[in-house]
């Protein structure tokens, strides 16, 4: 595919997927069947579908808002085809896809990885949601992300908002979408990674370990950060934070109004699937 001569993605237009994320997801849609012979209405087209999806993935809206004349589908075939696609591992599947397409286009930037969570609020509640401790006990949930150094997501997981980021790590690093090679590689990770069994869980996955010191209970306030990584090395966390600023521009990502956290998941991955393809293309 040729390099395009620009760096910068063009601006979004809310009711089209981009042809090149079109060009690969097709291919792990379930195929279009053929016209009945005895006649009736036709069957919406994938991609149809699939731009009504995308406008509901940016803007937020309810499944219901979206009008019939805008993408040819009702708001009905919209919700049955998301959820059907769902079930069959189709958005798991778009997101591999699209790593892999990035692991081909720039090559997956292993030295460095990055992880981290957002909460997100769940005013309607649902699977995999929780009382958020940082927003007033609220129903909310959260995103956590392992990404490699230019901030490409390679493994996703959702959990309620009052579940401790700790226990995200072992399935993050172990559900990688792609297998990862041999060589040095780094892990980073914040103060709130800094426990026990995540310093084992991280040198048992063969990283050579970057989390941030969390100064416990009595410990002396010292003016040296102990931790090598965080003195020797330029700042390299920062780009999982912005591949969270850049996934929370999708108002259905900042604001979880799926009551199924499978459906929420399917957003998520779609969303990162997008972001994979503007790095693969854009770098």
């Amino acid at each position: 595919m040729p390099k395009p001569s620009t760096t910068k993605p063009p601006a979004v237009d809310y009711f089209k997927v981009p042809r090149r994320l079109w060009r690969i997801m097709k291919k792990h849609l379930p195929p279009e069947p053929p016209p009945k012979p005895q006649g009736g209405r036709k069957r919406i087209g994938n991609r149809a579908v699939l731009n009504g999806i995308w406008y509901i993935l940016w803007t937020g809206c309810q499944w219901k808002a979206v009008h019939r004349t805008w993408f040819g589908a009702s708001s009905s075939v919209l919700h049955e085809r998301f959820q059907t696609w769902q079930e069959q591992g189709v958005w798991d599947a778009v997101f591999r896809a699209l790593v892999k397409f990035y692991r081909r286009e720039r090559r997956i930037q292993w030295r460095w990885q990055a992880v981290d969570s957002r909460s997100c609020a769940a005013p309607l509640g649902g699977e995999k949601t929780g009382k958020n401790p940082t927003d007033r006990a609220k129903l909310g949930a959260k995103i956590h992300l392992l990404v490699d150094q230019r901030g490409a997501p390679l493994a996703i997981e959702i959990t309620g908002a009052n579940q401790h980021d700790k226990w995200s790590v072992a399935s993050l690093v172990l559900h990688i979408a792609v297998r990862r090679p041999g060589g040095e590689q780094h892990f980073l990770a914040d103060k709130g990674y800094d426990y026990a069994d995540v310093h084992q869980t991280v040198e048992q996955a063969g990283y050579r370990k970057h989390i941030k010191h969390r100064r416990r209970r009595g410990e002396p306030q010292t003016d040296e950060c102990p931790v090598p990584g965080e003195t020797q090395f330029p700042a390299k966390r920062w780009v999982v934070e912005r591949t969270f600023a850049w996934l929370v521009k999708r108002r259905s990502i900042r604001t979880r109004w799926c009551k199924k956290a499978s459906n929420w998941l399917a957003f998520v991955q779609f969303a990162c699937a997008s972001i994979l393809c503007d790095l693969a293309v854009f770098g």
